[in-house]
């Protein structure tokens, strides 16, 4: 059955990388659309193409020409890039939202706030705390020594599963884990919910109908976004830490969702949502 998964999944990978990549395009040679909310945009769209290009080796290796097998370095290397382009989508989806709260909830102030400085800092920071978080797992994984089936259950490796294979007391790991992700998933999931309780408040006060529609309706794609990025990411973890009883196609299926569809469907969701990108697309394609 694998060449025959393996030909929706090369159906998603192209799909992913050439939406990402069109949407990346289209922000850079348009002047009019390098504004904030694209350009976060566009960070968002290179994070989701990482994230295609890390799983797509080992994913259609396993599923296109049957290569079962995979090297510690190159393993420790591909899941140090999977938890980091991960929380990175994390960070700036955070970052979004603040866009989102600047725009609707300051709007006098969204150009002085929000300036071009301001936003490659905010990407810096981004990527920096992803990396300095990420980085020492590797190091960390490599201490043990694997002994018993070597056998991962997903088609990439991550390192809530690698770790199950150490033949020693992988406490400080979990620990460590599990801090990585509240203080990333965790903090930024509950900055985006206050972000948007502050922009729902601010909504509802504006008088005319019209005007709260559209104010929301500016949100729309973004939580979709946020909602196709956390839901499947914390159900894996929950499913990896505690649910032990779990089928194990339930476990594979939930990490093809949590790598495979953001960067798939985000830039359709975009395309879709915004007349900007939409009209863009429409553009560049059928002209």
């Amino acid at each position: 059955m694998h060449i025959w998964i393996s030909i929706p999944l090369c159906f998603i990978y192209l799909a992913s990388i050439l939406g990402n990549c069109t949407i990346v395009f289209i922000i850079k040679t348009e002047p009019s659309l390098h504004e904030p909310m694209y350009l976060f945009l566009s960070m968002l769209a290179l994070t989701d193409l990482g994230l295609s290009l890390c799983t797509l080796p080992t994913v259609l290796g396993i599923f296109l020409i049957g290569v079962r097998d995979i090297s510690q370095d190159a393993c420790f290397a591909q899941l140090f890039f999977i938890h980091c382009l991960s929380f990175l989508e994390s960070s700036v989806l955070l970052s979004m939202a603040f866009d989102r709260f600047v725009a609707i909830c300051r709007p006098l102030h969204y150009a002085s706030i929000l300036t071009n400085t301001v936003i490659g800092r905010i990407g810096l920071a981004s990527l920096g705390r992803s990396v300095a978080l990420i980085f020492p797992l590797p190091f960390m994984l490599k201490r043990f020594s694997y002994c018993g089936s070597l056998v991962l259950s997903h088609s990439y490796c991550l390192h809530q599963e690698v770790m199950k294979l150490a033949c020693a007391d992988i406490k400080d790991n979990s620990i460590y884990g599990m801090f990585v992700i509240v203080s990333t998933v965790g903090i930024d999931s509950l900055l985006i919910l206050f972000s948007y309780a502050l922009i729902l408040h601010t909504v509802l006060s504006i008088a005319s109908k019209a005007e709260r529609l559209k104010a929301l309706n500016t949100c729309v794609s973004h939580i979709c976004a946020v909602l196709l990025f956390y839901t499947p990411m914390i159900g894996l973890s929950i499913i990896h830490r505690f649910g032990k009883q779990a089928p194990h196609l339930v476990q594979v299926i939930m990490g093809f969702v949590y790598l495979l569809f953001p960067p798939l469907m985000n830039p359709i969701i975009y395309s879709v949502k915004t007349k900007q990108i939409r009209d863009r697309v429409t553009h560049v394609f059928c002209d």
